[in-house]
């Protein structure tokens, strides 16, 4: 069985209380026998009463709830009632004002209404201070006295508490800033490593396809066409490569935590023409058709569906040996559809490899899909994907 904790608003805590403390005076103000004392009356019970109302407010103003109290337990002492004691009507406003870290004045006050008490009495009777003091009057110095000590060591286990949940809080932080930093170390040395061997890969590859393409001025079409193509994509590849490094380089967090914005933005399809352009180059002909209002898309959305016609026309090029590709972007109500495919040899190609395991991984970390085949029963390829755009994080 698995016990629940009910949470009771403080308002009816408060009201409860003040009614347990009310009937506790009540019943001590009918129990009361006191010889010549001034018998109880409608005033006597108001009285009783009235001196557990400030404890509605205990939590807003502990300390002015016991003075409250006591000065109405003073009136009722001052019309010469049963004598009820001090500890149970002020038992409740002397733990609150504990509580709340006013245990020497709530001292003061219990001691000032006991010496005030017996003074009184004192005068009454005729007799010495000494003299008057009972064991009535122990017993409520000493409830006093517990009911003070309740509250004060309650109030230090709280303290105590609330500093070992900061001091817990800011061993969180510390661990989680030491972990961000770590972070952006790998980051930065992932950023070296990609600039000074990959960067300068691709560059060595551009620059000798430059030389070939120079020393190539008079040979056919058919063999200077792909020394122009690897030079243009090998352009295109250090853009995306300079641009991946400044993400890198730039996506640790700031002193405020928030994730700044990287210096080049992702491609998305607003760079469609650049991929028709290079695959067109290559030797395949792309068509391309939009459908649907074209809108903009969440940049997240927009650079998997990039990415997605990034690979579909790389894998044309590289293994369909095709000669004609479709490109059809449909923008719909909650999402865009993404359809490339070709008129070359079939699913022969790269339909189970790294590139269209990632295609489907880039999709669904984003809520959508991509399914590939045959696009006719002896021939071509298709790739479809989509790609939700509402509820998608900026």
């Amino acid at each position: 069985m698995v016990l629940r904790r009910v949470h009771v608003p403080a308002p009816v805590v408060d009201a409860g209380l003040a009614a347990a403390v009310a009937g506790a005076n009540v019943i001590a103000i009918v129990a009361g026998d006191e010889p010549n004392a001034t018998a109880p009356d409608a005033l006597a019970y108001l009285l009783g009463v009235a001196a557990a109302l400030p404890l509605l407010a205990r939590r807003r103003w502990p300390l002015g709830t016991l003075l409250a109290s006591a000065i109405i337990i003073l009136a009722y002492h001052a019309i010469d009632y049963p004598a009820v004691g001090l500890a149970v009507p002020l038992a409740a406003g002397l733990y609150t004002a504990a509580r709340a870290g006013r245990v020497w004045a709530a001292a003061a006050v219990a001691l000032g209404l006991q010496l005030v008490g017996l003074g009184a009495r004192a005068l009454e009777e005729g007799e010495s201070l000494v003299s008057v003091i009972g064991t009535g009057t122990v017993g409520d110095v000493a409830l006093m006295a517990v009911v003070l000590l309740l509250g004060e060591t309650l109030r230090t286990r709280r303290a105590w508490m609330d500093e070992v949940r900061e001091r817990m809080r800011r061993s969180a932080e510390e661990q989680e800033r030491e972990a961000q930093r770590r972070v952006d170390q790998e980051r930065l040395r992932i950023a070296r490593e990609v600039h000074d061997v990959l960067a300068h890969t691709i560059a060595a590859i551009g620059v000798q396809a430059g030389v070939a393409a120079d020393a190539l001025p008079d040979a056919p079409r058919e063999a200077q066409a792909p020394v122009e193509a690897i030079r243009e994509r090998t352009r295109e590849a250090l853009r995306e490569l300079r641009a991946a490094v400044g993400v890198l380089r730039e996506g640790s967090a700031g002193p405020g935590g928030d994730q700044p914005a990287p210096r080049a933005p992702a491609p998305g399809l607003a760079r469609l023409d650049d991929l028709v352009a290079t695959t067109t180059a290559a030797g395949v002909r792309v068509d391309v058709a939009i459908e649907g209002d074209a809108r903009e898309l969440p940049p997240v959305v927009d650079l998997a569906a990039y990415r997605i016609v990034q690979e579909s026309l790389t894998n044309v090029v590289r293994h369909a040996r095709a000669a004609h590709a479709t490109l059809t972007i449909a923008y719909e109500r909650d999402g865009v559809r993404v359809e490339v495919g070709d008129d070359g040899r079939g699913p022969d190609g790269d339909a189970a490899g790294h590139g269209l395991v990632g295609m489907r991984e880039r999709a669904a970390a984003i809520g959508g899909r991509v399914e590939a085949g045959a696009a006719a029963p002896d021939r071509g390829f298709r790739v479809r994907a989509w790609l939700p755009t509402e509820g998608v994080a900026a």
